[in-house]
């Protein structure tokens, strides 16, 4: 199957797998799994930070970080598109009591700073105290700027407010960007880093801050059920992932350029409104297209999509050649009679 939905189908290769099943293990709980510390120590001197810790999702890691930061009936500035706003199941309100001020996102993915100014709450007690600002990096597969990251780091500085990364795919921000990855992290007061995206691991994400806010994140994590006992054999497949699987992010860069391009071939798919920064394709189909008949047709043909409302994502990952986009352009060419 020539999957295109998400980079999250990603397999985890040979020697990750034999790494997983030869991984030292232990109760983690007690802090006993040497390879879980051995990913968080590394975790944590890769990024700059004192410490991390290993969860089971990036939902996960961003729900402790906003309980982390904000006591019940406070609030967190994010954008309007912000994954922990709109598709973590409102788990910070329900769970944390801790109330979303989401902003309109710009169409480079950022949030206006002027606008975030204006919505952090006065000292009155008719508003919830704003505690945290959370940027998303990469956000839509764009990819947020170090300026950017900078000056929202000065405003979060000035009104005393933590900054914290939702970084999902922030390693496929620092291969577009090309620098370290220290460039990033050093501005933030936390972050996430998700390990099971085009890193390519099975399971689990790592949430990195100073030790305080991780010994506070590490009690909500087993409030919330999320201690694990040997997880070891997951924290092998993390650790083979960030040694290994950085830098050949680029490559699934430019096989989402070459989609981009060659999507526009098909009768109805126009790509071209979308800047293709990273490894995330949006395209805008007719209304003469009936995409949920294409991509059932297409899944019979062995390709994998996610239809939307007139209008699609397609990811490359690790599991995508440019072989594969080759066969996936040339079934849908059958299917269009083109």
């Amino acid at each position: 199957m020539i999957d295109l939905r998400s980079d999250t189908v990603t397999l985890p290769c040979k020697n990750m797998r034999r790494l997983m099943s030869n991984a030292m293990v232990g109760d983690d709980v007690y802090g006993d799994d040497p390879t879980v510390n051995e990913l968080e120590h590394y975790s944590a001197a890769i990024h700059g930070f004192d410490a991390s810790l290993f969860v089971t999702s990036g939902t996960q890691a961003n729900l402790l970080a906003i309980m982390a930061h904000c006591d019940r009936g406070e609030e967190y500035i994010c954008g309007q598109n912000a994954h922990n706003y709109r598709y973590e199941a409102g788990g910070a309100a329900v769970l944390g009591s801790v109330q979303p001020q989401p902003i309109e996102n710009e169409a480079d993915g950022t949030i206006c700073l002027d606008k975030i100014r204006a919505a952090i709450k006065p000292n009155d007690f008719h508003f919830a105290k704003t505690k945290m600002l959370s940027l998303e990096n990469t956000i839509g597969g764009k990819v947020l700027g170090l300026d950017y990251l900078k000056s929202a780091r000065s405003l979060t500085k000035k009104f005393g407010l933590k900054l914290h990364l939702d970084g999902a795919r922030v390693y496929n921000a620092k291969v577009a960007l090309d620098v370290e990855i220290t460039e990033i992290s050093k501005q933030f007061d936390t972050m996430t880093v998700c390990l099971s995206k085009g890193l390519g691991a099975p399971v689990g994400s790592i949430l990195l801050g100073d030790e305080e806010f991780i010994e506070k994140a590490r009690r909500i994590r087993k409030m919330l059920g999320g201690g694990m006992r040997q997880a070891g054999i997951l924290a092998a497949a993390g650790l083979y992932a960030l040694k290994n699987n950085v830098e050949r992010l680029a490559e699934d860069h430019a096989n989402a350029s070459y989609l981009a391009q060659r999507v526009n071939e098909l009768p109805g798919f126009d790509s071209s409104k979308y800047q293709v920064q990273t490894n995330l394709v949006f395209l805008d189909v007719s209304e003469e297209v009936d995409i949920a008949s294409f991509s059932k047709a297409m899944y019979e043909q062995g390709i994998n999509i996610t239809p939307g409302y007139q209008g699609m994502r397609l990811v490359t990952h690790s599991g995508i050649s440019r072989d594969d986009i080759d066969v996936f352009i040339d079934k849908a060419k059958v299917y269009f009679n083109c």
